[in-house]
């Protein structure tokens, strides 16, 4: 790759004029440019094969959209950085758009890894879980699928269709008795060696093959199988078969679209409308659907269809594996870039075509009408969202209507496993790829310091801003903050906030009335009076939804902290105690606690402790008492 050029003149000169100053420091390289107005802000990310014919265009004042001529009115320098090819240029131009967010590119704004099935076979007994993030551990992969969700509902019936175990291997190693889903028929309870190590493995064989699209091999085997236990009269076990199947079948119909001609391929379609967008994704592997997704990529202040949905592939695919057929409701600029960008990413041949007939369309045509369904409903609830923002606005004095408005609460109990959260509304409703989690780490905060809680969490938040951003040019700073609280929580809020030098953010404690009835609320403002609205009003029904979210959201992650707490005991920190030997110390002494208190000579004597580690543990619990 070439060197950045800038001009850093004080220059004040925008324009065509300005644009047609670099021509004579470029030449025909392929590579990135970037278009800045007078304050340094990136207006636009582009590529170009040819650098010096790309400029050219901007800097002739005739033929542009009015999107573009107002790119280039605004442009007051432009940065260039030359590659070895122009897919090259494509892979760096998605990778700085992602970072740098310029206003008149397209830009996908939620971007997410997606969930698969694993079957881990890193145990003699294969495990069957969810996955996501990093393929490292052995097993067989398989997705991805659209959501969460869609992962969990199939996981559920995989379970009554091939019985294989779900628990951790620590759980696993430490059943001296089934558990309550080999009770249900949910799992075949290898634990307790109620199924061989060959038959478990025919059963993993026989949900990899499902799982590949094999799903009607598996289901006439099962078929099999039943009708034998059925002519040697073992009903039970014939039962148990027919439920199988019937779970399989339901897992086909729920699917709904499973292509016959198409076997793995992304089907991306795009409905544009009133200036916004929606892209929906299908995910289809082993002739199965796994899912889709709707997306509202930011579409560039005004960017066709060809260049939204060209970026969103592009965007899309940078942190994920593309399948080896993306099938699109479009057609995009630069298919062959995009087709060799990909294929290099996969290591493998990737296909981008936009089909016209056949089962192929029709998969498409599907999409499209989801992405046109689903940009309507976008649409009115987002004007809804906005009359509420107003009526916010207008309710509370506020200089101008919200944009980002940040909701905070803490949750504990009695000081334990403490909490904060934050939940993120705006005109789209809630952003919940914003919502942020904080475990309190201050060790002078005690038990139900809700004040001392809400001051690290806000402390960490916007030290964090001040950090990343600190001349406010993103859209990660809040213009409204809604405290979950009365006048004291307001005033050490605003002690924070002046603290950090950021006084000019708004901010509104909700509090309960005097009964704490819903709809009694008190708001909190500083300097002013509390003062409450209508019991009817929408806006209080909006604040009440808004802080009920927080809430739930804080709950939800208190009780995981929690739940991962108890699930852990004082000998998981003990050196060289692992899940065998620390099942023999619970076995002998009843409780963890019980194992901190006994003696030297107690601990000698349980099986597999050793005269050395006895004194390990001894030590351990005595230096902590």
């Amino acid at each position: 790759m070439g060197d950045t050029q800038t001009d850093k003149s004080a220059s004040p000169v925008t324009g065509h004029e300005r644009i047609r100053a670099y021509l004579q420091t470029l030449d025909g390289s392929p590579g990135v440019y970037r278009m800045l107005d007078v304050e340094g802000r990136v207006l636009y990310v582009g590529k170009a094969r040819h650098l010096k014919k790309r400029v050219s265009n901007y800097a002739n004042p005739r033929g542009h959209t009015v999107r573009i001529a107002r790119m280039i009115h605004q442009t007051a320098s432009m940065m260039f950085l030359t590659t070895k090819t122009e897919t090259d240029a494509l892979l760096l131009e998605q990778n700085l758009i992602k970072q740098l967010k310029p206003h008149y590119n397209v830009l996908l704004r939620d971007d997410k890894s997606f969930p698969s099935i694993l079957l881990a076979k890193t145990h003699r007994f294969a495990q069957i879980k969810k996955h996501r993030g990093r393929k490292g551990e052995a097993g067989s992969y398989f997705g991805p699928f659209a959501s969460a969700g869609a992962v969990n509902r199939v996981l559920n019936q995989l379970q009554k269709i091939f019985l294989l175990r779900n628990c951790s291997d620590s759980v696993f190693n430490s059943r001296t008795r089934a558990c309550l889903l080999y009770q249900i028929k949910r799992c075949s309870g290898p634990c307790v060696d109620h199924i061989s190590e060959a038959d478990y493995a025919r059963l993993v064989l026989d949900a990899e093959q499902f799982l590949a699209g094999k799903s009607t091999k598996v289901q006439t085997e099962l078929a099999a199988q039943m009708q034998l236990a059925s002519d040697e009269m073992e009903f039970e076990r014939a039962a148990s078969l027919r439920d199988r199947i019937k779970a399989l079948t339901q897992v086909q119909q729920v699917q709904g679209i499973n292509p016959q001609s198409v076997s793995e391929a992304d089907v991306i379609a795009l409905h544009m409308e009133g200036g916004q967008a929606c892209v929906q994704v299908f995910f289809i592997r082993a002739n199965q659907n796994w899912g889709n997704k709707d997306f509202y990529p930011r579409t560039g202040a005004g960017a066709d269809e060809a260049e939204v949905l060209e970026a969103f592939v592009g965007q899309f695919y940078d942190n994920k594996l593309p399948p080896r057929l993306i099938l699109l409701s479009h057609p995009i600029e630069n298919d062959d870039l995009m087709q060799d960008a990909l294929s290099q990413k996969a290591g493998r041949k990737v296909g981008i075509t936009v089909p016209m007939r056949g089962e192929k369309a029709e998969l498409v045509e599907g999409a499209a009408r989801n992405a046109r369904e689903s940009l309507a409903r976008r649409m009115a609830e987002t004007a809804t969202q906005g009359k509420l923002l107003k009526g916010l606005a207008e309710a509370f004095e506020l200089d101008g209507v919200p944009k980002r408005i940040e909701v905070y609460d803490n949750s504990h109990i009695s000081g334990a496993h403490a909490v904060g959260a934050m939940i993120v509304a705006g005109p789209e409703g809630y952003i919940k790829s914003q919502y942020r989690k904080f475990n309190i780490k201050g060790e002078d905060i005690t038990a139900g310091d809700d004040f001392g809680m809400m001051k690290e969490v806000l402390g960490r938040r916007f030290k964090r801003l001040l950090k990343e951003d600190p001349e406010r040019k993103g859209d990660n700073w809040p213009d409204l903050l809604l405290i979950d609280g009365g006048a004291g929580q307001v005033s050490a809020v605003a002690e924070i906030m002046r603290e950090y030098g950021v006084e000019d953010i708004e901010m509104i404690g909700v509090a309960k009335g005097e009964d704490r009835d819903a709809g009694k609320e008190e708001f909190h403002r500083r300097g002013k009076r509390p003062f409450a609205l209508r019991h009817n009003d929408p806006v209080l029904y909006f604040v009440q939804r808004m802080r009920d979210e927080v809430h739930r959201f804080a709950i939800g992650t208190h009780r995981a902290k929690r739940a991962k707490a108890m699930g852990a005991t004082p000998l998981d920190g003990v050196p060289g105690v692992g899940a065998a030997r620390k099942r023999a110390l619970l076995a002998y002494f009843g409780s963890a606690k019980a194992v901190s208190r006994a003696g030297l000579e107690d601990l000698k004597k349980v099986d597999g402790i050793s005269n050395r580690l006895a004194e390990t543990l001894y030590d351990f619990f005595h230096d902590k008492a």
